[in-house]
């Protein structure tokens, strides 16, 4: 866009009264006049500047914001609609939906209400959509509409079988869970079909911490249904998960006992203790090791 013609003035006229201002001659001495300072004549000059710059800004501005104001003006904002908090453009009213370049009223069926989208709806508590109508909710005996109130669910102590609710049987020995629909055996007791049978902890065991089973002591191990003493043999020992036995450093097991370890030239005992590796340099070959080729 060209400039306009206060812009082109500008600095012209700018020019034209700085050379004024310079050109202005000072009176001689004598004249009966006293000769200005050089400070005042430059305060003279600057008030000159500031005047001729505040006559060119002003209109500029004011052609600004005509043009500003006219470009707004073409975006013209329907009924039932409201111009946006930031940029440009404008959005429809709460309850209504935009169609093309306006807003028109959203169809809310019965039993529904605009939800928080303000471009749609959803159905009251204690109703349902099905094929864009609200239904009633149907809630069985024994049930309770669900905290968003499109469904039901059943009480405590019953538990949800297709459209209603049957009790839960709770056995001896057991108590419902936290959800209320389901049973769990006490503590001490397992399962077994619709019953809690007795757990039976052996000699040298304990129950689990689930309570539904058991685990033998330390430095025994289980076998069957009993405990049984884990035999160390010479040169070990019992492993840290106590339910077994680990050769010492510098042996090997060999069925139930632990033997030397028979470590070849150019090897050494690995990190295991229980096994060699070959040095640097050399690599296994056959049960021994080889300088490396090359």
């Amino acid at each position: 866009m060209a400039p306009s013609e206060p812009d082109q003035a500008h600095p012209r006229l700018i020019q034209e009264a700085a050379q004024q201002s310079a050109a202005t001659p000072t009176l001689p001495s004598g004249t009966g006049q006293p000769e200005r300072s050089p400070r005042r004549r430059r305060t003279v000059r600057s008030h000159w500047l500031i005047l001729l710059l505040a006559l060119t800004i002003a209109p500029a501005t004011s052609a600004t914001s005509a043009v500003a104001a006219a470009e707004a003006g073409t975006a013209e904002t329907p009924m039932n609609a409201h111009a946006t908090r930031y940029g440009g453009g404008w959005a429809c009213d709460w309850g209504f939906q935009k169609v093309d370049q306006s807003c028109v009223a959203i169809a809310v069926p019965p039993n529904a209400h605009l939800d928080s989208s303000w471009n749609g709806w959803e159905c009251d508590r204690g109703h349902r959509e099905v094929d864009g109508v609200c239904v009633v909710v149907e809630v069985p005996p024994n049930a309770l509409l669900s905290s968003r109130g499109r469904d039901w669910e059943c009480n405590r102590g019953y538990r949800r079988a297709d459209r209603s609710c049957v009790s839960v049987t709770v056995p001896a020995h057991a108590y419902l869970e936290a959800s209320g629909d389901r049973w769990t055996c006490e503590r001490g007791f397992r399962q077994s079909g619709d019953s809690c049978t007795p757990v039976e902890v052996p000699r040298h065991a304990y129950l689990t911490p689930s309570g539904n089973d058991w685990e033998c002591d330390r430095d025994h191990s289980r076998s069957g249904d009993s405990c049984v003493a884990i035999e160390v043999p010479q040169y070990g020992y019992l492993a840290s998960s106590g339910s077994g036995w680990k050769c010492e450093r510098g042996y090997k097991k060999d069925g139930g006992s632990c033997v030397v370890l028979a470590v070849p030239a150019n090897a050494h005992i690995d990190y295991t203790g229980n096994d060699w590796t070959c040095n640097p340099g050399y690599r296994w070959q056959g049960g021994t090791c080889t300088p490396n080729e090359g």
